[in-house]
Formats: structure tokens, sequence, C-alpha cells
């Protein structure tokens, strides 16, 4: 058994000014510096950006937008999520609100929440139905709406966005897996044959590609794309081991 410790005398401190001036967060003075922000502290945006003390206009939106697509190249998406909202909250700027509320549904389909993912896609969408970023978020969409098991709807968006941005390549390759799982091959290949022209090349879209060309009897063509869908993800192994 030890001995109680002695009684520790605390300092005094300085004490306040007098009259008191209590303390205040001054939103002209608030910069959000992207450099000073730990992306490890899961509430450094949210402590600081609080709707309820804040002004918008004294908060840097597009600042707080790269903070929060630093969270998802650094995978904190749950960190992204709430950031990104709060870009999208504070944004008088339609392109940095949908951008921000695009890039929250990828951080919410990264976590597999599908639903929440769908609903961030259709905010950015109802900000502007037919930007460069609403033609991201119909893909996106597209693809949440798959994984959560609505299949039917998923087509209609990656349609939409194709439709919004012709030369959008990862939009056709979404558009050619969709119809592919309809069984449309024929369709589904002039999809990533488009996707290919317009610069959107992967292993995922190789291994489609087969599988179209397979149900069109094209076996010998369907093999050699299915080689080189394999080659490709042994370089990109090769690359991440490098």
């Amino acid at each position: 058994m030890t001995d109680d410790p002695p009684d520790h005398e605390f300092s005094d401190g300085q004490g306040f000014e007098d009259p008191y001036d209590a303390f205040d967060l001054e939103p002209s003075e608030l910069a959000v510096d992207i450099d000073s922000v730990d992306p490890v502290d899961s509430h450094a945006l949210p402590d600081m950006l609080d709707e309820a003390n804040i002004e918008t206009d004294s908060v840097d939106a597009e600042t707080v937008l790269d903070i929060g697509l630093e969270y998802v190249r650094l995978n904190r998406y749950e960190q992204a999520t709430e950031t990104l909202e709060r870009a999208g909250q504070f944004a008088d700027d339609k392109r940095i609100q949908q951008e921000a509320w695009v890039n929250k549904g990828v951080a919410h389909a990264e976590l597999e929440e599908y639903d929440a993912a769908i609903g961030a896609y259709k905010e950015a969408i109802d900000i502007d139905s037919d930007s460069e970023h609403a033609a991201t978020a119909e893909t996106n969409l597209a693809y949440s709406l798959w994984e959560f098991g609505r299949t039917e709807e998923a087509l209609e968006h990656a349609e939409r966005a194709v439709e919004i941005d012709p030369r959008f390549g990862e939009a056709w390759y979404n558009r050619g897996f969709f119809l592919n799982e309809r069984g449309l091959a024929e369709d589904a290949l002039n999809a990533f044959d488009n996707a290919v022209r317009l610069g959107y090349r992967s292993a995922d879209l190789l291994e489609e590609k087969a599988v179209a060309l397979e149900r069109m009897g094209e076996d010998e063509r369907a093999e050699e794309v299915a080689e080189e869908a394999e080659a490709m993800r042994d370089q990109q192994d090769q690359e991440l081991l490098e």
C-alpha cells in the first residue's frame, strides 16, 4: 500500500484583465490553412466551422473543399464526408458546391454507404443538371444505385451521363457495364469502344469487353482481350510493388 500523494499546489496564473473581455472567434479572421490542418484529426474542420458561430461569407469554401479532397486521397472517408458537406453548405459558387457534393458521394461509396452516396449525388445534380460535374454525379449515381440493388434505375442514369457529356469516357464504360448486365452485348461493346476512343482504358473495361465478345460468339477476340486485361493487371500490381 502506498502513501497518499501530497497535495499539489496549482499555479494561480495571471488572471484576466479588468474589465474582462470574453473569448471570441472573429469570423473575418478565419482563414483555414490547408497546411496547418492535420488531416488525421477528424474534428478539425467541424470544430472550426460551426455554422452557429461563423458567417458563411467568412469561410473560404474552396479551401475547405481542398481539405475534404485531401481526406479522400488519404482514405479518411468519414472525415471527408463531414468536411465536404461543410464545403457544400458554405459555398456560394455553384461549381464548388456541386463538386463538394459529388465527392461527398464518392467518400460515402468508399464506405459502402450507398444510400448516403445516392443522396449526395442527387444533391449535386439538383444544383446544376447539365454541368461537367453533373455528368460525373450521374455516372457515379448509376454505380451506387446498382450496388444498392436498384439496377433498373442504374442504366437510366448511366445513359443520362453520356447525354450530358458525350466525351466522358468513364460514363461510356459505365453504360457498357450496365448494358452487359442486361445481356445487350453488342450495345455494350459499342459503349466500351467509345470509352477507349475517348481515352478511358482499364483492366475492368477490357474484362467486360471480353465478356461481351464471348456472348457475341467471338471467342478468339474475347480471349485476346481477356489476356490483355490480365497483362494490364499484372503491370499495375508490379507498379504497386515498386
